[in-house]
């Protein structure tokens, strides 16, 4: 069954526009035991949001899982995990942080909840409301 999942990243460290323009990405790096789980939990043809966080603090475009989550190659120590990216589309137009906490629909998502984590789940219908919301 496909699972829905968001993505942030900073857009100074790798934007929407470096991943569009790379055709897909090995998403590394993350080492918060729950993000990495939420990896692990991810599969192949699931559909994530790419958000920009820090700056732009908006979901840009939309991602889906290529390869399941193996060894992260650039981890020293620790088990840590990664996934393979590839982008899908961008939204019509960015869907910001402000717009989501305005939605009451979207009040409880993680995004909202534990703002901190980089890789989090998302229901399908939260996920279908955003996309919406850029048109």
């Amino acid at each position: 069954m496909k699972r829905y999942w968001l993505v942030k990243q900073e857009p100074s460290a790798y934007s929407w526009t470096d991943f569009v323009a790379d055709g897909s990405t090995h998403w590394t790096g993350v080492r918060n035991f729950q993000a990495r789980n939420n990896l692990r939990a991810m599969r192949k043809g699931d559909a994530v949001l790419f958000y920009h966080s820090v700056t732009d603090k908006a979901a840009i475009g939309i991602a889906e899982v290529v390869r399941e989550a193996y060894r992260d190659p650039t981890a020293k120590e620790g088990d840590w995990s990664a996934v393979d990216l590839k982008p899908v589309k961008a939204l019509h137009s960015p869907i910001t942080l402000e717009q989501i906490k305005m939605e009451p629909r979207l009040r409880n998502i993680p995004l909202l909840k534990n703002s901190r984590l980089s890789v989090q789940p998302l229901e399908k219908t939260a996920f279908e409301l955003i996309i919406r919301m850029s048109k």
